[in-house]
């Protein structure tokens, strides 16, 4: 295989572009240790320094999903809200809080997520200070999406191969191809998600890999550079049906400051946060924000039938009514 690989560097060098089929055979060589470790370093620096093509990023994917887990959920329409992390913000857990209220509205969430690596709290962490226990196990699964509305997926149970380039990853110290996965290899593979990204280069990459997939969904991104709908300032929204900038006041809402989003010091605090929202005692500008990420992702279930104000109170309803609370109480039981 080092000369398939040898032959792939050439090609980078070169300013080639490599298959989808290609780049999934790399990946799975990867989990086979198939390359030396300088090889795959070589390949992860060449690929970030041209730019990820659309196929190179799926075939990854195909790969990752081969290789590890799978969650077949026995449901054919639910919702991931995920973000691309790395903008550096440090808010609190917005996509995680906002599945449990798109969820408590009467509609189903298989969220993926992680340990968090540049914030002080990922979805994984809040998930896990509250008790829950991980699993691949699909009848437990099931179980808590069929009666919650809502199941929890943490990526390090099911995509295998990212062990193999931990260390590769973790030595380079920049983002690479790996940093893009991570919202698109939810190995329930789902039919609708919102993506929150942290600049317009890459909602125009997901735009065209969403496309690909032909899959319902919503990229969002704020233009002062949060990877989710922070009320800031303005936003832009591309979905399958329309691209438009947004400013807060377009959806009643008053502007947020920074410091409101921040997720706190600590784990403790991130999750205190989380808590604050779903009890509906949070700062109004916290409880907006919510809304406002979670009336997208509703939207993007109703196939963009039904307009954001409606949406916005479909989600405000779920908090107001306590019904998100209620879920994520719900979902506690069943998964601790």
């Amino acid at each position: 295989m080092e000369q398939t690989m040898k032959s792939y560097l050439f090609r980078l060098l070169n300013h080639e572009e490599l298959t989808r089929e290609e780049m999934k055979s790399i990946l799975i060589g990867i989990t086979h240790s198939e390359y030396p470790n300088e090889q795959i370093t070589a390949l992860l620096t060449a690929l970030q320094m041209r730019g990820v093509t659309v196929d190179e990023l799926l075939g990854f994917r195909d790969g990752i999903l081969e290789t590890g887990v799978p969650a077949i959920l026995d449901c054919d329409r639910y919702i991931d809200v995920v973000g691309t992390g790395g903008d550096r913000k440090n808010t609190f857990n917005i996509s995680t809080t906002a599945c449990f209220v798109i969820s408590g509205a009467g509609y189903k969430v298989a969220k993926h997520g992680n340990y968090a690596a540049t914030s002080v709290s990922g979805a994984s962490n809040v998930i896990q200070h509250h008790g829950i226990k991980f699993t691949d196990e699909i009848d437990k699964l099931n179980r808590s999406l069929n009666e919650a509305g809502i199941v929890y997926l943490h990526a390090q149970l099911f995509a295998k191969a990212m062990k193999f380039v931990g260390p590769i990853r973790k030595a380079l110290q920049f983002p690479t191809i790996f940093n893009l996965l991570g919202p698109i290899v939810n190995p329930s593979q789902p039919t609708c998600q919102l993506l929150g990204v942290a600049n317009l280069d890459q909602m125009r990459l997901y735009n065209s890999v969403y496309q690909r997939l032909g899959i319902d969904y919503g990229i969002v991104n704020s233009i002062d550079g949060y990877d989710e709908i922070s009320l800031t300032g303005d936003f832009k929204v591309t979905t399958n049906n329309y691209e438009r900038i947004f400013s807060p006041q377009d959806l009643g809402f008053a502007v947020a400051t920074p410091e409101e989003l921040v997720g706190g010091a600590t784990e403790e605090e991130a999750a205190a946060i989380f808590d604050s929202v779903l009890e509906n005692r949070c700062l109004p500008a916290q409880k907006n924000i919510v809304l406002a990420n979670a009336a997208f992702g509703i939207q993007v279930l109703e196939k963009g039938e039904k307009d954001i104000e409606e949406c916005i109170a479909i989600a405000r309803e779920s908090i107001d009514s306590g019904a998100a609370l209620r879920t994520f109480k719900k979902f506690v039981e069943l998964n601790s």
